[in-house]
């Protein structure tokens, strides 16, 4: 089978969901290879493996880490000519899109970014307009680059060799221009990751103000899940905007998916329309997110969101 070149997003070894999606993606079209970036493989190498890693390329430098974007981009063009891989899938994230539009220009390949999913044959699936409208794009030139959506894919595990080898690569004066002087350890709550999250309970502009969020986080807290909001909540600055689901923020797809105060614009709907199960409660009945609700519930937040807590808590205790 072709070599799959799949880069791995992780926290100091900590592999990231999304890294695990990538290798059961590959496993699809390819035999997955995982590009590691950074310290601690010793923690990662057992969960790569696991999810399909047939080969572990580590580079853990620090001039890779030390520099912005451009130092990994050099790292996978030198892989690509070393390895000819069949393709090269990277996360969907801000950094992971620079990452591979600077790959496409280094190996003279096309790049397709925001993939929902990958063919046998290397076609890539496309959510656009707000997800109302799907596209199959195919690279045609050079090794195709494609980043992926995360929570398009399922993890999966199909244990594999998980053979390491060590790279190293000679980084241009360009790549190494850009230096990180200092970094900032965001504090982390004590909920989960929002794209990451089996549950997500997520407010909109029904909520009504920031002090509205109140009642959206006891729920999340009795169900141990993340909070979302919708763009309107984010806009208006009731909630932080990096707690936005929808096309323009995060995309998720939990177990679970709790919408309260949320129309159900088109927008928000591309960010978390794959939820397995979707929960709505709102008071206007002709509200378009009850067009996916798997239950509904027609009233005002404020008086049912409480009282589901309050049951949860109860069922819990």
């Amino acid at each position: 089978m072709a070599e799959i070149l799949v880069l791995v997003e992780h926290v100091d070894g900590s592999v990231k969901k999304t890294a695990l999606e990538l290798l059961t993606l590959a496993r699809s079209v390819g035999q997955p290879s995982a590009v590691f970036v950074g310290d601690g493989i010793d923690n990662a190498a057992a969960t790569l493996a696991e999810y399909g890693a047939e080969n572990i390329y580590v580079a853990d430098a620090a001039e890779l880490t030390g520099h912005v974007v451009a130092p990994k981009a050099e790292l996978l063009a030198q892989l690509v000519a070393e390895k000819s891989p069949a393709a090269v899938l990277i996360t969907s994230t801000a950094e992971g899109k620079e990452i591979a539009g600077r790959l496409a220009i280094k190996i003279n390949s096309g790049v397709i970014t925001d993939a929902v999913g990958i063919s046998e044959d290397l076609v890539a699936t496309q959510s656009i307009f707000g997800g109302s409208t799907i596209v199959h794009s195919k690279v045609t030139t050079g090794t195709p680059i494609i980043t992926v959506r995360p929570n398009s894919a399922a993890p999966e595990a199909a244990p594999a060799a998980g053979n390491r080898a060590d790279v190293t690569v000679a980084l241009s004066e360009k790549a190494t221009s850009a230096k990180i002087v200092d970094r900032v350890e965001q504090e982390k709550g004590a909920r989960p990751e929002l794209t990451e999250a089996a549950v997500v309970v997520s407010g909109g502009r029904g909520v009504g103000g920031a002090e509205g969020f109140e009642v959206i986080e006891k729920l999340a807290d009795s169900l141990d899940a993340a909070v979302g909001a919708s763009r309107a909540a984010t806009d208006a600055g009731w909630y932080p905007h990096q707690y936005q689901v929808g096309q323009t923020g995060k995309t998720v797809s939990p177990q679970l998916y709790i919408a309260s105060g949320i129309s159900g614009a088109i927008q928000h709907r591309a960010g978390m329309q794959t939820s397995k199960t979707i929960v709505v409660v709102n008071k206007d009945p002709e509200a378009p997110i009850f067009e996916l609700a798997d239950y509904g519930v027609v009233g005002d937040l404020f008086a049912v969101v409480p009282q589901l807590s309050e049951e949860i808590s109860k069922r819990k205790g």
